[in-house]
């Protein structure tokens, strides 16, 4: 029976090594992933600053265009009413005053754009300012991260080259077909690898253990396997029992 007991808490040390490791490669696929997020956070943030600034610029040259027409425009009109005193004949007359009114018309619908213009660009430029705000934010939050990163990977490959170590130990105290059916089993199944056996019912996949195999289970004399999920069980009573003793 000791001999038994030694070599299920052996397995249960092992897999207590592997279970570890198992969480600490887990991390570092998944840590990086919230760096990932951030990049592409920052990219599409960019990509939108890009956008509002072509439009901005776009805007600003509007603007500039229709501001330089509804200059001329006005320079053109004040020149006809100087140029209206001088008119010597009705025919004339009228004809430059239905130019001025035609350009005034103009400018008047000129300036409703150039309002409408104003209002535009004045949105874009909040929006770039949010932005930008925005971007500054992500850029800060990224270079924490990715510092934090470094640091936790760096952390968890010297956690684990330890367990390495620590396993190759825990290995070398496990004969060697025992450890073989362990592997085989890890290798097949989700952690864990080795259950108890509690009530009759395997902690693995909590199905009954047959009545025969629970029979040769508390008898303690070899590891045997649940009949259903195929992890190597024990009976949770020989551990309670030495708990005892």
């Amino acid at each position: 029976m000791s001999k038994y007991i030694d070599q299920i808490k052996k397995l249960v040390e092992l897999q207590g090594i592997d279970s570890e490791m198992i969480k600490l490669k887990n991390r570092l696929v998944e840590a990086p992933k919230h760096l990932e997020e951030l990049q592409a956070s920052l990219e599409s943030v960019d990509e939108q600053i890009s956008h509002v600034k072509e439009r901005l610029d776009l805007l600003t040259q509007q603007k500039k265009k229709l501001g330089q027409d509804i200059e001329d425009d006005s320079n053109k009109v004040k020149k006809s009413k100087n140029k209206l005193m001088m008119v010597n004949n009705t025919k004339e007359y009228h004809a430059m005053m239905r130019e001025m009114d035609n350009l005034e018309k103009l400018n008047r619908f000129r300036e409703d754009e150039m309002t409408n213009l104003i209002e535009d660009i004045q949105v874009h430029q909040e929006k770039m300012e949010e932005l930008t705000s925005q971007r500054k934010s992500v850029n800060e939050e990224l270079a924490i991260s990715q510092s934090t990163l470094d640091s936790e990977m760096e952390d968890i490959n010297k956690r684990i080259r330890v367990l390495e170590k620590n396993r190759k130990k825990a290995c070398a105290d496990v004969p060697v077909p025992i450890l073989a059916r362990y592997n085989f089993i890890k290798d097949r199944l989700n952690n864990p690898v080795i259950v108890s056996v509690r009530r009759g019912i395997c902690t693995g996949c909590y199905i009954s253990i047959p009545p025969q195999s629970f029979i040769e289970i508390q008898k303690g004399e070899q590891i045997l396997s649940c009949p259903n999920c195929q992890r190597l069980i024990f009976w949770e009573e020989h551990f309670n029992n030495q708990d005892n003793d």
